[in-house]
Formats: structure tokens, sequence, C-alpha cells
């Protein structure tokens, strides 16, 4: 992925929030670790670290369980809350991908987050933010894990583990009141035996230098921030702010045959070939036709065995 300028320092002149003390959902108080290996959110940190001033980051909460931190998010940013609020959940019990697409993970097992944006550039631009997004979690990942990313069109973020592109993370972005919450989730400590499917994977199986969540999240969102600003300074132009250029260099699914499984049942095979303005995928068909794809699942396929296709 293509380098950012180093992460700023932690900044501790910040004051705790009231009712930060021990017990606090997401607070590093005692006696509520069920799993000793998946210590709980230290709010308090992650507070003093991304609400400083100037930043992006307005608001930060950690809860103990929700049903979809993207949900919740959406209900506060109906009733006001400003761009920069962060909600962040040990543990998702309804948590929805792309699709509607349901899902859960063990608690503390992954990082499992929202946040408000309100972006002030063209909105027919505004569907570059989950590219965006992608982009900025795969290289926070490279750079505070040290693992290889690949992204696949249009939100999933890959690691490899044993010579197999696997799903780690997933983005999704979502229409709220005036601005868009964007929700990522991303797998951190899960084992072989929790996965949700065989072609998933996490951190910890991908070998990870870390897997201290709040490092991960701190990388994450202030990585976020960095391309978010760039994108913005830019006016949402995909080109000029290197979000483009970015997102192509890292992306596993151009180049490759794949299969578009889009709304209404219908599927479209073809090479992938390019992004155009919008961060659709265009798709070079068998039949000389160059269709662009705005919406629906992407398999990446293999080629056949005996030679004769692919599948």
């Amino acid at each position: 992925m293509t380098p950012q300028p180093p992460e700023n320092q932690d900044k501790d002149g910040r004051s705790p929030e009231p009712g930060d003390g021990p017990g606090t959902p997401g607070a590093s108080g005692g006696g509520r670790w069920s799993d000793l290996e998946r210590p709980p959110l230290d709010v308090r940190a992650l507070r003093r670290a991304l609400l400083r001033p100037g930043s992006l980051w307005t608001a930060l909460d950690v809860v103990d369980a929700t049903g979809s931190t993207n949900t919740d998010l959406a209900l506060r940013a109906a009733a006001g809350a400003p761009e920069g609020t962060v909600l962040v959940a040990e543990e998702q019990t309804a948590a929805r991908g792309r699709l509607d697409r349901r899902w859960s993970a063990p608690p503390r097992s992954g990082i499992f987050v929202s946040v408000v944006l309100t972006p002030r550039v063209p909105q027919e631009r505004w569907g570059w933010l989950p590219l965006l997004a992608g982009v900025a979690t795969a290289t926070a990942l490279s750079r505070a894990a040290g693992v290889d990313t690949a992204l696949k069109w249009p939100n999933d973020v890959l690691l490899t583990v044993g010579g197999a592109e696997r799903k780690a993370g997933g983005i999704l972005a979502e229409r709220a009141g005036d601005g868009v919450v964007l929700g990522m989730g991303l797998n951190v400590s899960l084992r072989e035996d929790e996965l949700p499917v065989p072609t998933a994977t996490s951190l910890a199986l991908a070998g990870a230098h870390t897997l201290d969540r709040d490092t991960l999240l701190r990388a994450v969102l202030r990585s976020l921030e960095t391309w978010y600003a760039a994108w913005q300074d830019a006016d949402g132009d995909p080109v000029a702010s290197g979000v483009r250029e970015a997102y192509v260099a890292g992306c596993a699914t151009l180049g490759r045959a794949v299969r578009a499984e889009l709304p209404g049942g219908r599927a479209v095979r073809g090479e992938a070939v390019a992004l155009d303005g919008d961060g659709r995928l265009i798709l070079a068909t068998g039949d000389g036709v160059q269709q662009p794809v705005g919406a629906g699942d992407i398999v990446h396929l293999r080629p056949d065995t005996d030679g004769g296709g692919y599948s």
C-alpha cells in the first residue's frame, strides 16, 4: 500500500472523562475479564490519544455489547451527534455487512467500530468513502501489525494465510442524516475453530506482530483521519488525493477473472480491468463489453485444473 506520514504521538494532556473509572464499559478496571488473552479496550487511553485539539475525532465511547455499532451510531447521528463521533463495541450480536448479511464474533476478539463523517465534498464523490476506508485500514495494519494486506473490491480487507487470500475485515458505509456512518469489523485474535467460514482469517492466524487492540484501533483511526483529510482537501477528487492510486496498488481484484453477483440475481463474468471515476469496478466481458459494477458481490475466479476456463 502507499506509505503514509508517521503516526502522531500520543498526547496525554487531556483529562479523563467523567465516569471513566473502573467498571465503565471499555475501561481497564479488573474483575471483568472472562478471557485473559482478550483484555478490554482502555477507553481512557484511547480518548487521550485520539480526542486532541484539531483532530477529526470529537467523541469516543466503548460499550460492552450491542447489536450493531452502525445502527446505534446512525440513531445518534440523527439525534445530532457531530462528525468525528466514534462508537466501539467489545462484542456485536447482530452486526451487519453488505447486503444486510449478519455475523458475530466472540467478545473482545476483534475491532468493531463505527464513525460519523459529514464530507464537505460533492455527494457524487461519496462513493469513494468505503474504498478510502479500505486504504486507510490496510495501510494501518501493514504498519502497526506488520502484515501484508490486500483489498477485495469494494470493501474487504484480505490477509494471506497458508498461501491463500482470506477475509480478515470488512467495511460498511451507510447514509445517516446529512452524513455517513462508516463501520469496520476486523478479526484480531480469532482462532481457527472460531472462524465463521473457512475463507475467513484473523491477524493472529496471519502472524501479526501485535494483537493489542488499543494499538490497532489507534492506528486505524489515525490512518483514516489522514486519508479523509487528504480527500477533503482535494474536494473529493480520488486522483488528486492519492486515494485511487493507493487503492489500485493494493487491490487484489484488478487484473483477475471475477464473477459479479448483482442485485436481482443477475451475474456477470469478466476480467476486472479498472476503476472508473466513481469507484465502480469495470469488467471486460467475453463479448467485448466494458461493464461497470457499482454494487454486488465479487467472486475471485481461479483457473480450472484442466485449463478449460475459470471456476
